[in-house]
């Protein structure tokens, strides 16, 4: 969610993007309590994006008020979203085999919003931040290797990866679960939740690698459950949100006292540190705990399924700077100058009007876009030629299957 500090054309933004990563094994039919946390997760990515590119986050080294500290507390609530988005992805995952249909899939959707929103932008002049020049154009046409959406970057590498990662998974024992899982996790997020210094290859969240690890949790969940998450989920959100919220600002205390730790004030907000690790797991398992009835399930089900839309429309490099001032940044930022009770109303009414209607957008183009790709699907199933293509492609979804259940006993 915070891609722009210092890195071109956003490409460590917050995002999350969760892909949908499809339904549960065996036809069991999606599970509507996690596509709702889905739905709610996209709506805290929005908000991220909304705060942050909006200008609503006022500079942590400079005068606060209640409006600006509104600001960041809901920064602080939302920052687990992308986290939840890998959770839930590695939940479901960890159980499924590779599909080359799924990636190409994926890849097909992705460049579509790359092309069509990012020439739209530049063609109405809303685009900014950047300079349409060749750079920009590679950008989108490549979106995955220019890292056009990072998030969409990293769950493509980590895809590729999972047939080594989905087997792994399915034949360890919990026991040996655990030491892996402990070992990841203490090496990339806790030691650098407890040391105030920057290491090398901290790449803050914005990586394959930290995917890589969020997935083994998640499957640990899936095969061997966790009753704490579950009882516990929603205290360990909360806690570990206030927590967030109250670290940044002691971080921000000691520098403007001794004018130290300067670069790590934002540390807790890093998706990789154990607090907003912690506080995705916790509502992850909160959620895992919910009921739907069938007839509502049936509408979260079909919203959850195009959320991935909503976040590669509103960060398209051609809008990702532009949307937040048509839903009332600019009227926000100017009731934050206030310092009163009313501009932190004023910070959270924006917010949450931008976020809403952010997300109806996406998830109304997407619907729109997967109409027009089924229509084009049906049009060009009447050419062989498309005919033998997409029998290739079946047959190399069999092929991974068939591996995965041959190296899995009993399956």
């Amino acid at each position: 969610m915070k891609k722009e500090e210092g890195r071109k054309n956003g490409k460590k933004g917050r995002t999350a993007a969760a892909v949908n990563p499809g339904e549960m094994p065996g036809g069991q039919g999606r599970m509507a309590n996690l596509e709702l946390l889905r739905c709610v997760a996209m709506l805290m990515v929005v908000a991220l994006h909304y705060l942050g590119k909006g200008n609503l986050l006022a500079d942590l080294t400079g005068e606060m008020n209640l409006p600006r500290m509104t600001a960041w507390l809901l920064e602080s609530f939302c920052i687990v979203a992308v986290n939840v988005y890998m959770f839930i992805s590695g939940y479901f995952l960890c159980m499924s085999s590779f599909k080359p249909s799924r990636l190409l899939g994926l890849l097909g959707q992705v460049w579509f919003y790359s092309v069509v929103f990012g020439l739209t932008g530049a063609v109405f002049g809303v685009m900014r931040g950047t300079d349409f020049d060749i750079h920009y154009l590679l950008t989108l046409l490549f979106p995955v290797s220019m890292g056009h959406y990072w998030f969409m970057t990293a769950y493509v590498f980590f895809y590729l990866l999972l047939p080594l990662a989905g087997t792994a998974v399915k034949g360890m024992s919990r026991e040996q679960m655990q030491v892996v899982l402990g070992a990841v996790l203490f090496t990339f997020c806790v030691l650098k939740s407890i040391f105030p210094v920057r290491f090398e290859m901290d790449g803050q969240g914005y990586d394959c690698l930290w995917y890589l690890c969020v997935f083994l949790a998640a499957a640990y969940v899936r095969r061997f459950g966790s009753v704490f998450l579950e009882r516990w989920g929603l205290a360990l959100y909360l806690g570990c949100c206030v927590l967030i919220f109250a670290g940044t600002f002691a971080l921000r205390g000691i520098y403007l006292k001794t004018g130290s730790l300067g670069t790590m004030m934002k540390m807790c907000m890093e998706y990789n540190h154990l607090l907003p690790f912690l506080a995705s797991a916790g509502l992850f398992g909160a959620f895992r705990r919910i009921k739907i009835r069938e007839s509502a399930a049936k509408w979260i089900n079909r919203t959850a399924s195009c959320t991935l839309g909503v976040y590669l429309l509103h960060e398209n490099i051609g809008l990702r700077y532009a949307w937040q001032e048509w839903f009332g940044a600019g009227r926000a930022v100017g009731a934050m100058e206030t310092g009163s009770a009313a501009g932190a109303v004023s910070v959270l009414f924006w917010t949450g009007i931008g976020t809403a209607g952010v997300f109806a957008c996406g998830i109304l183009t997407e619907a729109a876009r997967r109409y027009g790709a089924c229509l084009l699907g049906r049009l060009c199933g009447r050419f062989g030629i498309f005919r033998r293509l997409r029998a290739g492609i079946a047959g190399l979804d069999r092929l991974f299957a068939g591996g995965n259940r041959a190296a899995v006993p009993g399956k």
